[in-house]
């Protein structure tokens, strides 16, 4: 049952000396405060990670880098090595570790920006190949129209997806690109969808890409002999590195490249890139609780020695309540209380401030359109808020423990002699 005299009473103890106890209940205050806004950070970092990577997170990406070094089974160096559909095929039924697989293809050596036109309007824009579904491997989001679709791949349809940085160059005076006509490289490709970089900070370079249906691309622009690059992810519970691994081996054998002449496909993988972001991420977070809880512990500490000081002014009462027939449990928890009093009033409001900044700086890069960089995400979630008022308690109660066993010990007669 709760008893309101018995927490009345604590709240006049703690209000006798109000600057003492502000100090040190500022001391949990500016740990929790800590805690929320360091690990609200480094939350929102992890979250926007994830989504950047998203289902790309093990994509392996292979192109040919250059030509044969070494002479292999009769066959001379120098020889340049194409992927075509049959690698594709053979990938796709000898690599039991590979979910999706195929090849994409670019305008241009490396996708160098190629002259685009619509009416007056020119720029210099990547042109390149992708495939329905595919807009977690590009790093896109769709903001406008839609995306390239299955139809678009089997009747080669020529459409086009464009950046955000497109339609600003090409599109002006308010002109809606859906539906408008762009030439590429002499052939006109409709417009059907608009979209915006999932990269951080939506940078200009990323936006100012067109998307063609692959097989489209390769058919308009005579490239029906190879793909310039391989797409490939595993399948779930396989690991990206042995997968990459099983499909460079099947494909020097397919070409029969010599396995000591490594620099003929190159490659990347994107699981690594993934991995060292996410431990960055792992590494933000662990330094967050690492300063938070040193700073909880130094708040610790300093109730911890003010209950002390309060233990040896209230020395006379306690051993009036000893000797009165209160007993040595009953001193513990008065003591305990008082410490759990400041330190979740302290750490209650620390929480609730932490909470309330980190809205409001999300708020305000939102309103400042800063609103995609990694750190623009700043959120705290309810197992992390409860986490945070379960330290709260512990820490009121190990506070507690030392000038509660002390003020059990006090002997009522030597008390009630004191000065």
């Amino acid at each position: 049952m709760f008893d309101v005299d018995k927490w009345q009473e604590i709240l006049t103890s703690l209000g006798k000396q109000k600057l003492r106890t502000g100090l040190t209940a500022f001391g949990v205050f500016w740990g929790i405060f800590m805690l929320v806004i360091l690990l609200g950070f480094g939350t929102g970092f992890g979250t926007k990670i994830e989504k950047i990577f998203g289902d790309a997170k093990s994509v392996v990406i292979f192109w040919p880098s250059n030509t044969t070094q070494l002479s292999f089974e009769g066959l001379s160096k120098g020889r340049a090595i194409k992927f075509t559909q049959e690698d594709v095929d053979a990938i796709r039924q000898s690599i039991a570790s590979v979910n999706l697989v195929d090849g994409k293809n670019n305008l241009g050596n490396f996708g160098a920006a190629q002259y685009i036109v619509y009416g007056k309007e020119s720029g210099s824009f990547s042109v390149s190949g992708t495939h329905a579904g595919w807009e977690p491997f590009e790093f896109i989001r769709m903001i406008e129209g839609r995306f390239i679709n299955p139809l678009d791949e089997k009747e080669k349809r020529k459409i086009a997806v464009i950046g955000t940085r497109v339609k600003e160059v090409l599109f002006k005076n308010g002109v809606n690109p859906i539906g408008e006509s762009i030439n590429v490289g002499g052939v006109k490709f409709k417009v059907v969808g608009i979209y915006k970089s999932n990269e951080p900070d939506g940078a200009q370079e990323a936006n100012g890409k067109i998307f063609l249906p692959n097989e489209t691309l390769r058919q308009a622009f005579n490239q029906m002999d190879a793909f310039h690059v391989l797409f490939f992810s595993p399948k779930p519970g396989f690991n990206a590195f042995d997968m990459e691994r099983d499909v460079k081996k099947l494909l020097y054998e397919r070409k029969k490249i010599h396995p000591d002449d490594t620099g003929v496909i190159g490659g990347f993988n994107m699981e690594q890139n993934y991995q060292m972001n996410r431990g960055l991420v792992d590494g933000v977070l662990g330094f967050s609780w690492m300063v938070a809880i040193g700073t909880i512990i130094a708040g610790v500490i300093g109730v911890g020695n003010i209950m002390l000081v309060v233990v040896k002014e209230r020395t006379r009462e306690i051993g009036l309540r000893k000797a009165m027939g209160a007993t040595p449990t009953n001193i513990s928890l008065m003591i305990i209380h008082e410490s759990l009093m400041i330190t979740f009033i302290a750490g209650y409001a620390g929480l609730t401030a932490g909470v309330l900044l980190l809205e409001g700086i999300r708020a305000l890069l939102i309103k400042l359109g800063q609103g995609e960089g990694l750190f623009a995400s700043p959120y705290i979630d309810i197992k992390i808020a409860l986490m945070a008022l379960s330290v709260l308690v512990l820490t009121g109660v190990l506070a507690a423990l030392l000038p509660a066993a002390k003020a059990a010990s006090v002997n009522p007669i030597t008390a009630l002699q004191d000065e």
